[in-house]
This record gives structure tokens, sequence and C-alpha cells, in this order.
């Protein structure tokens, strides 16, 4: 009997059939009163039976997973972009392993944030671009020791480091067994591979080591699309790259023959305006030349109105740059019109259409096209008159080498008359200027009908007017705005003939010097207002207009209504400033010395006691009184002397 029951177990393992067939053939042996060795024999025969066919199926179960496992490497082995390719292998490591669900976990920062790339069998929206932290959820263990990790029961499993994030996601998607398995490259993890399923299941050995075999495949695959993705990137910004070349080249191209054009036409002896009426049209806007002195040469098309200064500045930034400036905004822009070092005018573009890179360059090109214009124009242009009157105040500063006669005649052709008085101004900037003073000079003497002329960094300026300080506060009111940082300006004059341009101009140098050794800078003064180091620091030293200033109003009444306001004052001076000393050695009562004094307070103006100011009375009454004493002593011989040339 134990051969028959063999041979029955053989025939179902032939047949292929299920297990409760062979619980069923034990059990009918059982009821035909089988029993002792031989029932014992058949129940080992079903035992062994049952193990070849699980033996079987498991091996079946293999076949089947390596032949799923080799359709997934085809299927990875396509190029795919990366996040194409992560939807591959969510969607085939759920159905080699017949889970329910699958996702991919990449670290994508250096804190080592966890973001959730890919998933498939998802059932809510919490599970894609989650992020998970490093230091939670099974990730933590899979990538610190890149080997599989897995849970029958993932919320009831102490090993896993819980995070309130994580378990929310898998309660809301009732996941329970988890396996993960790492992605590598070489030997560093860079992510993991996860299945899930809604059930407790134990994974076989099998399962994992499939797993690891398909997170060995997405590995590559993952690594290929990502060279894949820098790559394209790579090949389209090469490609933008050629396209913004030929764009450039093409540019390049228009600008030659525009500059071609423009310089053909200043060959063929054309004029300013027709070459700016042309540049015009190529800049798409309004065009404006202007000389240095900031003469308009020519206009084309319909300027916008501005403020004088505004526009002075742009000039000048544009200069000192020595590129395009941009005003209001782009409204309007201004460009340096230069040759070499020397500056011959300024352009000015009203653009029509919206500003552009290559139009910059344009205009550029534009600005060097007028400077050779300018240049072969330059003999009966503001230009070269505006070089003569540099040229010629150059002459006068350095003391005149021709007779005042002739200087006269060319300052008359000029426009000026050296008979009539100027003051000279010096204009020295506290900081760096980058070719700023030379435009704004240029421009100013020209609105003052003036001259000038640049000496070591400093804008000389020959201006109508007797008055040197105000000439000098004018200049700093408006240069030091202009130039954003303070400007010290000295003046000296009145002068009158071409002679005296060089002595003004040197005393003008001394009171700078003066200003500075003081340390004022940043301010304006003239030599008078210096007070005596304006006597001191003169070339003519004029000690009457010194002491005319100082104490000229006490003088005046003194001698028209003959008082001894003067007197009065010297003694106070010599009594230590006491009225009460003063009125012992001018023997008057104390009273009579204080309305004295109120009087000349009137006269003086009520600061004249200040120290500063008390100085230079002082120093008025010395020199009056030594005058007033040497005339007197010479008047006498000066009578002897005129009788006897009379006998």
């Amino acid at each position: 009997m134990s051969d028959i029951g063999a041979f029955a177990v053989l025939q179902l393992l032939a047949d292929g059939a299920p297990q409760h067939r062979y619980e069923a053939l034990v059990e009918e042996a059982r009821g035909k009163g089988l029993c002792g060795a031989s029932l014992e024999a058949l129940e080992r025969a079903k035992q062994l039976g049952l193990g070849i066919q699980a033996l079987a199926e498991r091996q079946q179960q293999r076949e089947a997973g390596l032949s799923a496992l080799v359709d997934t490497a085809r299927d990875l082995a396509n190029p795919h972009d990366l996040d194409t390719l992560l939807k591959v292998i969510t969607r085939r490591a759920r159905l080699l392993l017949a889970v329910d669900m699958s996702y991919i976990g990449m670290p994508d920062d250096a804190e080592g944030i966890v973001t959730v790339r890919a998933s498939d069998g998802h059932t809510t929206a919490l599970s894609v671009g989650l992020r998970i932290p490093g230091t939670g959820g099974m990730g933590r263990a899979v990538l610190e020791n890149p080997s599989p990790f897995w849970t029958p029961d993932y919320l009831a499993d102490e090993r896993i480091s819980h995070n309130p994030g994580i378990d929310d996601v898998v309660k809301a998607e009732g996941l329970h067994a988890v396996l993960a398995v790492p992605l590598t490259r070489g030997t560093e993890p860079f992510g993991s591979l996860y299945v899930a399923d809604r059930s407790v299941r134990h994974f076989s050995a099998d399962e994992v080591a499939l797993l690891s075999s398909l997170g060995d495949l997405a590995s590559v695959a993952i690594q290929k699309a990502q060279l894949l993705d820098r790559t394209t990137a790579l090949v389209a910004e090469l490609e933008r790259h050629t396209v913004d070349v030929e764009a450039g080249l093409r540019g390049a191209r228009e600008l030659s023959e525009t500059h071609n054009r423009l310089i053909q036409l200043v060959l063929d002896d054309c004029d300013l305006t027709t070459l700016s009426h042309e540049a015009a049209k190529e800049l798409g806007g309004a065009l404006r030349v202007c000389a240095t002195n900031g003469t308009v040469l020519t206009t084309v098309g319909e300027m916008p109105e501005g403020e004088d200064s505004a526009l002075v500045l742009a000039t000048m930034d544009a200069h000192a740059a020595r590129e395009p400036v941009a005003l209001d905004g782009g409204r309007l822009w201004a460009v340096p019109v230069a040759a070499g070092s020397g500056n011959l005018g300024t352009l000015l573009l009203h653009p029509e259409r919206p500003w552009t890179v290559e139009d910059e360059r344009l205009l550029r090109l534009v600005a060097q096209v007028v400077a050779v214009q300018l240049l072969v124009e330059s003999s009966r242009t503001a230009i070269a008159e505006g070089q003569v009157r540099d040229d010629f105040l150059g002459q006068l500063l350095g003391g005149p080498q021709r007779p005042p006669q002739q200087l006269e005649q060319h300052a008359r052709r000029l426009g000026l008359d050296l008979t009539k008085p100027h003051v000279v101004v010096v204009a020295r900037p506290e900081g760096d200027a980058r070719g700023k003073m030379a435009v704004w000079a240029s421009s100013y003497a020209h609105r003052m009908c003036g001259l000038k002329s640049m000496h070591n960094g400093c804008a000389v300026l020959l201006l109508p007017g007797t008055e040197a300080g105000a000439a000098a506060r004018a200049v700093s009111a408006e240069l030091s705005p202009l130039l954003g940082h303070p400007v010290t300006v000295s003046a000296a004059g009145p002068v009158s003939g071409p002679a005296s341009v060089h002595h003004g101009f040197q005393e003008a140098l001394r009171c700078l010097d003066a200003m500075t050794s003081l340390g004022v800078l940043g301010r304006s003064a003239s030599v008078r207002e210096l007070g005596f180091l304006g006597v001191l620091l003169s070339d003519n030293h004029d000690v009457e207009g010194f002491v005319d200033c100082a104490i000229g109003p006490v003088i005046d009444y003194d001698q028209q209504r003959f008082t001894d306001l003067t007197r009065t004052l010297e003694t106070y001076f010599d009594a230590g400033g006491s009225p009460t000393n003063a009125a012992k050695k001018l023997h008057v009562h104390p009273n009579t010395v204080a309305r004295r004094l109120e009087r000349i307070s009137e006269l003086l103006g009520p600061e004249w006691q200040q120290p500063e100011r008390a100085l230079e009375v002082q120093l008025a009454l010395r020199v009056f009184r030594i005058r007033h004493s040497l005339r007197w002593r010479d008047e006498p011989a000066a009578e002897a002397a005129a009788e006897s040339h009379e006998t």
C-alpha cells in the first residue's frame, strides 16, 4: 500500500494538483482503514510531494521574476527623461512584486531632505513631492547602510524612527508592509526604491533579492537619464549660444554696413546736418549735436524739453565715463563725441523705440562718425572757435608775450572787451572729477560770455564783472552739486587789460593756496574777502581798499562830522577793550565813550568786536595811523622842495 500511495503522490505532482488534493488523498486512505506504518509512509510522501510542489512553484516564480526583470531592463534601456524614467521604474516595481504601491525618494539638498520624486499605485495626493527629513522613516537606515530594509507592518515596527509627516501618509494610503532598497552610484547611495502593501506581509528572500536587482538596474538607468538630461541641457545651451552668435554676427554686419554708409557720406564732403539726418534714420529717433561749450550745431526731429542743469550733468557724466549715459529713464541719451583725449562735443538722442544693446552700439558708432565729421569741419565750426578761445586765455594766464594792442584786437575778434572789468575764478574739485570739469567749464564760460582754460586739474575762468566774491560763490553753487563732491573756488579782481589777467590769475592761485592752508576746502572766497590775508596775497597790495573795507565808514563819519570816533576806537583797543580805561585816556566821561562805541557799532555792524573782525579793525587802524603820520611828516619837506623849485 505504501508504494501505491507514493505513486498517487507522484501522479498528483505530475498533474500539478492543488494542495487540498494531497490532503484528500490522505483522508481517503485513512477512510479505507489504512493505518500504522503504511499511513505514516503515505503522510511522509504527502509532505515530500508538497515540498517538491513548493520548490517548483518558487522556481517558477523566480523564473517569472527574472523574465519580468529582463523585460524591465529592456524597458529601462530605452531613452527617457528623468521624470518619465522614475515613473517607469515605480510601475515596474509594483508589478514585479505584485504590491499595492511603489515610490522613489531622492535627497535634493545638503541637509539630507528626501523628496518623493515618483509614485505608482497611490490613492492620495500626499506622497508625490513629499519632503522627508533624512532622520526619519526607513530612508535613514537605507541611506546610512546601503542594504535592503523591510517591515511587515510599518506603523507597528519599533525599529523605525517614526516621523509624523511620513506616518500620516502611511495612514492615509493604508499601508502596512514596506520594503526599501538603495539606489547607488558606485558605493554611494543617492536614493531609495520602495514597495508597499496595504496588508501585513512578510517579504521573502527572493522578493527582496528581486527588488534589489531592480534597484541596481534602476540606478544605472537613472544615472544615464541624468547624464542625458545634462547633455540635453548643454546641447540646448549651445544651440542658444549659436543662435546668439549668429544674431551677433548679423548685427555686426549691419553695424559695419551702417558705418560704411555714414563714413562714405563724410568722405563725399557732406555737411553735419546731412550726416545727422542719416544717423537719425538709423537710430530711430530725434538727434542733436552740441559743441563742447553747449552750442547746438544741428538738430534733427523734435527733442524733449529738459532742465539745462540735468542736460549739463548728463553731458558731464557721458564725457567722464566716455560712454553713453541715459537720462530720465532712457528718455534721452547723451554720448560723448571725442577724438583721442580731446572733447569735440556731445550727441543727444531721443529714441522713438525700445532701447536695445544693438542700439547702444550703433549710437557709439554714430558718435565716432560725427567726431570724424566735426574734425573735418573744425576750421568752420564752434569747435575750432572754442579751442582758439581756450588757447587765447592760456596765453593771457601765462603772461602776455605780445603787445597789449595785438592782444586787445585778438580779444575783440573773439567778442571780448578786455578794457572792461573782469574777474578771474579758479575752481579746484576736492575729488575725482574724471573729465567733468572741462565739459562744465566750457559750457559755463559760453553762458557767461567769458573764457575758460584748464590748469593742473583746475578750471580757470575769465568772466565779465567786478565782484570776484560773488563770481566765486556762483561757480561753487552750480559746480558742487553737479560733481557730487566739494569744490574749492577762489577769485581775484576786477582786472582790466591783457597784462592784468596774469596778475589776477596769480592772486587767485595764492588765494586758493591760502584757503587750503586755512583748511577751508569746499568753500569759495576772493582775495578781498580774506581781509588782511588778501592784502598779503595781492600783487598790488590794495592797502587803501583793505582800510576802507575795515574802518572806512568810521573814517568817513569823522571827516564829515568832525568827530573823533577813529581815535576813540584806537584808544579802546589800546585800553584792552575797557570803556572806562579808554575814557580816562581820552579825558572824557565813560558814558561818552559808550555812546561813541554804539555809533561805531551802527557804522561797522554789531560783529566788529568779534575776534576775527576785531583783528582786522586793529590792523586797519594801525595802517591808517602809520600812513597818516608819514604823510604829515613828509608834507613840510614836500612844500620846501616845491618852493625851491619855483625859485
